[in-house]
């Protein structure tokens, strides 16, 4: 793998406080003001929740690279996120972000590792060593046999 990446973006506003976020290979994407500040739109991608999946994504695909790396066996993944957006130092920004990954797993035996994997997808994020918001793990992990 290369070491140096380009990710294309492109946002287009088209009318009040709503745009259109474009990449050359991926579907748009309806954007906007966030409903929390004047004239924002409910119900739209803003960029908060971008921001937010964006670190939320991460740690799946981590994740999933790390797992099969270690030949770690799952059944399924889920994550929440939520970011925390507050006025720090006189700016907004996302001061946290709270990732809750579920793993479910068929073997009681394998929860510490399961464990281990995550806590080392997360410290391997490159998306969340990008970030200087302050980042909450608190994974579950399940068995079902």
């Amino acid at each position: 793998m290369d070491l140096v990446h380009n990710y294309t973006t492109t946002v287009t506003w088209e009318r009040d406080r709503i745009g259109e976020l474009s990449s050359p290979t991926l579907p748009d994407l309806t954007v906007a003001t966030p409903p929390e500040f004047p004239k924002g739109v409910p119900n739209t991608w803003s960029p908060e929740h971008l921001f937010v999946a964006s670190a939320n994504i991460c740690l799946m695909t981590t994740f999933l690279a790390i797992a099969e790396n270690s030949n770690f066996e799952f059944k399924s993944f889920r994550s929440e996120a939520t970011g925390k957006l507050e006025k720090v130092d006189g700016k907004f920004m996302i001061s946290e972000i709270e990732l809750r990954p579920v793993v479910t797993i068929k073997d009681e035996s394998k929860k510490e590792k399961a464990i281990r994997l995550i806590e080392k997808s997360e410290a391997a994020c490159l998306i969340s060593n990008s970030m200087k918001s302050k980042r909450i793990l608190t994974p579950t992990i399940t068995v079902e046999e």
